[in-house]
């Protein structure tokens, strides 16, 4: 053994061991110590793996500013009136503007000086005219409104991590995403609606005296505005404000207070009538304590406030005893007790019949502090942990029956040399798995998906190999020179059609969103590392048996042999076959666009719910149940012998809603015995729906220029167009036959079509390898004839039969025993492998005849 492949062995096993230690973490426990210095996280499970929530939050950079604004002008006001200067506030009709009334002209050099000195901010437009009163048109000055809009996403999301971390989630993922959205991941979190609850809350505390004035009926108020159409139950509070502003006292507005029946439970809002003037906030809290007591022992928030906010409560209280100070959180008023006393001591409280937990979860947010702004849930996927459990164990065991089936295969057709295969695929898994956990990245349904091709891959790059080497041996070469002909003609065939498929997963990356990314990142790991296992590892298993002299002999079983098919002359037929084929997923795309497809909730808006339930069931008794409440457009399908329900409700609302809860209390309340729970919930609004439909489109279209441009420069531009239009041709075919049997259309369809794109771009370039090959033998290397095309496509029709064949018993393992989750993903790629193999064949190599001159490279 010479000391060159000692060194080969030696960077195999390590390698090796190293990405078994990398990955080891993620299957058992291992010391402190090691996940410290070797594996830091090991292998991390996607939400749709282990269960969690997946939220897409959308700060509400205009309400930021407006807030800003309105409180500057607040303190603004309270600063004059210590200087005895009392102005008048007034709405402008623009939200970035507020009018300031002066009394008199005197007070302008004064309001002038005060702003320029403390409130620098603010610009005012001083207006006088005769016969009226001074005025101020006060706004934000331009630097603080860039100011507010770089800074508030960044304040909202520190916000929300404190509170979470607070919470006890395990290993939360918050990340800011584009210029104000933020996307936060809670994996394993056991309260959805908690979670849920605490994040959105905006907790703006603010504490006003209410008014007393006599001779009002607030609740007859309320209801004459609700007969005469000018406000309705779940309507804007402002709107009612706005349409009874001339019944009510000036300086007032009405508000809603929350009690809950301590009997019934039953929550009821009662109209209460609140002075504007806000008399402290949310920010004079220093801290904020769950404590226990009260005439019903009840839990509620003890507030500890800062030196600055116990004197100003102390000066309130002592201003207004006898009267009711109204706490309101988030415009809802929690309590409004009578004031007996002047209160010291800096400590006040929150009541309001509160459960343990809502206590603690206001607590926290009150603790961490406000949020700059409204925040709102536009996306929410929530996988619950048994679906989670349920989709590792189908993965697991469908992957694994799909991987047995291809290593018995392979060991069975290339004998010694399809055990070498297996080896080097095994050592491609692994090494994929360890670049994950390195990376910290996480493992997810499309990223299975992207494990299925780089297998499929990792296979067709032995076979190519393997056929290369049957040819030589076929000429009478050695077992040595075989096997070094074999890998030296088949290097640059694996590296093209690794390249291409590299350029698509790197554009999906890049452009894409969500679970196409997962896709993306798997897929292009795989393809690295497959190229290490193949060129490198694999080669090395023989180079160690020639070195021990151990390599007498391989043979190889055949499928067919020296096939001598005519393909060319049927073109005409296969190309009028696929024009049809296109036409339809033309017409499927067009039909998509419009949203006449059956478009899940990811593209389309919505939410989309699925429960288990502890007995059988039938859709109609649930469709008459779901019928009695105020939904529409609901979808019901059931997943036979699993006792399974998916809701489905489409709307166009830009934020979520609350459709799961009205579902889910409708189902429990006519189906007591039957336990629905909820396993698995998305909820998208539109506005995200319109980015990942146009993401998706934009990350094929780049893929498929950047394999245009790889091709062109590789070989000719011919070949680019032609492999481009084959790859289109064979998504659309399946697209089309997803839109004929109106399966739903989401992000795993998705997926598995840029699945199907790759393996047919990857078949499509290796028979394109043969062409170009056969053509610098050619009498006339400028010109692609029928003939050349039969004879390059015969010789590579063996492993082009038994690539398909063994991704084919993966995907049919994944469609028999992977579970309703990827049921119709599994079947789009069944159907695309199919389509593919007969594209790379009947499309792909007829279409590079159209163009009938051309330098080749």
């Amino acid at each position: 053994m010479t000391s060159s492949l000692r060194w080969k062995i030696l960077i195999l096993l390590f390698v090796t061991i190293f990405a078994g230690l990398t990955v080891a973490p993620s299957f058992t426990n291992v010391p402190v110590w090691w996940q410290k210095y070797l594996a830091p996280a090991g292998l991390r499970l996607g939400l749709d793996l282990q269960g969690g929530m997946h939220l897409v939050l959308k700060v509400d950079l205009k309400k930021a500013i407006e807030n800003n604004l309105d409180l500057s002008v607040q303190d603004l006001k309270n600063t004059l009136a210590e200087k005895k200067i009392t102005v008048v506030r007034t709405a402008s009709g623009d939200a970035r503007k507020i009018i300031l009334t002066l009394p008199n002209t005197g007070a302008l050099e004064t309001v002038k000086q005060i702003m320029d000195k403390d409130f620098p901010d603010l610009a005012g437009d001083f207006q006088t005219a005769q016969g009226s009163f001074p005025r101020i048109i006060v706004s934000l000055k331009q630097e603080k409104i860039d100011f507010i809009n770089n800074k508030a996403v960044d304040q909202s999301l520190e916000i929300l991590r404190n509170r979470i971390d607070q919470f006890g989630v395990a290993e939360p993922a918050i990340v800011r995403q584009g210029t104000d959205e933020i996307v936060i991941q809670l994996p394993g979190v056991k309260d959805p609606q908690r979670a849920l609850n605490l994040i959105g809350r905006t907790a703006q505390l603010e504490f006003k005296l209410v008014d007393d004035t006599p001779g009002l009926n607030l609740g007859q108020l309320v209801s004459q505005a609700i007969q005469t159409g000018q406000w309705q139950e779940g309507a804007s509070r402002k709107q009612l404000n706005l349409a009874l502003q001339s019944r009510l006292p000036a300086g007032s507005e009405i508000y809603f207070e929350k009690e809950v029946d301590k009997t019934t439970k039953k929550e009821t809002r009662i109209p209460i009538l609140l002075k504007n003037q806000v008399l402290m906030t949310g920010d004079m809290v220093k801290d904020a304590q769950v404590r226990v007591g009260g005439n019903f022992n009840e839990p509620y928030v003890g507030l500890d406030l800062t030196g600055r906010g116990g004197t100003i409560f102390g000066q309130v209280t002592e201003r207004s005893v006898g009267k009711r100070l109204a706490i309101v959180l988030d415009e809802v008023v929690r309590s409004a007790p009578v004031i007996r006393e002047k209160i010291l001591g800096g400590s006040a409280q929150i009541s309001g019949s509160f459960s343990y937990e809502e206590a603690t979860d206001l607590a926290i947010v009150l603790r961490i502090g406000a949020l700059p702004a409204p925040v709102e849930i536009v996306q929410n996927l929530t996988v619950g942990a048994s679906l989670g459990q349920d989709s590792i164990n189908k993965g697991l065991m469908s992957g694994l029956f799909g991987t047995l089936l291809v290593v018995v295969f392979m060991a069975v057709y290339y004998r010694l040399s399809g055990v070498i295969a297996n080896l080097s695929m095994v050592l491609n898994i692994l090494l994929l798995f360890a670049g994950l956990a390195l990376m910290g990245g996480t493992l997810t349904l499309p990223g299975i998906a992207g494990i299925i091709l780089s297998i499929g891959m990792a296979v067709d790059s032995n076979i190519i190999i393997f056929e290369r080497m049957r040819e030589e041996f076929a000429l009478g070469k050695s077992v040595r020179s075989g096997v070094e002909a074999g890998y030296a003609k088949a290097f640059w065939t694996i590296i093209d059609a690794h390249v291409t498929t590299l350029i698509t997963a790197l554009a999906l990356f890049l452009f894409g969103t969500g679970p196409i990314k997962g896709f993306a990142a798997t897929l292009s790991l795989g393809i690295i590392f497959n190229l290490f296992s193949t060129l490198f590892a694999s080669r090395l298993f023989y180079e160690s048996m020639q070195g021990k002299r151990k390599l007498k002999k391989l043979s190889f079983m055949l499928f067919l042999k020296n096939p001598q098919l005519d393909y060319m002359r049927i073109k005409n037929l296969t190309f009028a076959i696929s024009g049809i084929f296109a036409l339809i997923g033309c017409l499927a795309f067009v039909q998509i666009i419009r949203g006449q497809a059956n478009m899940g909730v990811d593209f389309s808006g919505g939410t989309l719910l699925q429960y288990q339930s502890s007995q059988p069931f039938s859709l109609g008794e649930v469709r008459s149940a779901l019928a009695k409440g105020d939904l529409e457009g609901v979808e019901l399908q059931k997943v036979e012998g699993e006792n399974r329900l998916i809701v489905k409700v489409k709307n166009s609302e830009k934020v979520v809603g609350h459709v799961s809860e009205t579902v889910t209390a409708q189902l429990n309340t006519d189906f007591p015995d039957k336990h629905f729970v909820v396993e698995n919930q998305s909820e998208i609004g539109s506005s995200v729906s319109d980015t990942l439909r146009s993401k998706a489109l934009l990350a094929v279209v780049i893929s498929l220029l950047g394999v245009i441009v790889y091709l062109g420069l590789r070989f000719d531009l011919r070949f680019g167009l032609a492999a481009t239009l084959a790859t289109l041709h064979d998504v659309l075919a399946v697209l089309g036959l997803i839109w004929l049997l109106n399966m739903e259309i989401t992000l795993l369809t998705v997926t598995a079509l840029l699945t199907l794109a790759g393996y047919s771009l990857n078949d499509t370039v290796i028979i394109f390898d043969r062409i170009r090959e056969n053509l610098h033998k050619s009498d006339d290397p400028e010109n692609i004839t029928d003939t050349l095309i039969n004879t390059s496509t015969n010789e590579v029709l063996s492993r082009s039969i038994v690539t398909s064949l063994t991704v084919f018993l993966v995907l049919a393992a994944l469609y028999v025993l992977g579970g309703s989750v990827i049921h119709d993903f599994s079947f789009a790629l069944l159907v695309g492998v199919m389509v593919g193999t007969y594209s790379s064949v009947f499309v792909a190599s007829p279409l590079l005849t159209l163009w009938h001159r051309g330098k080749t490279a």
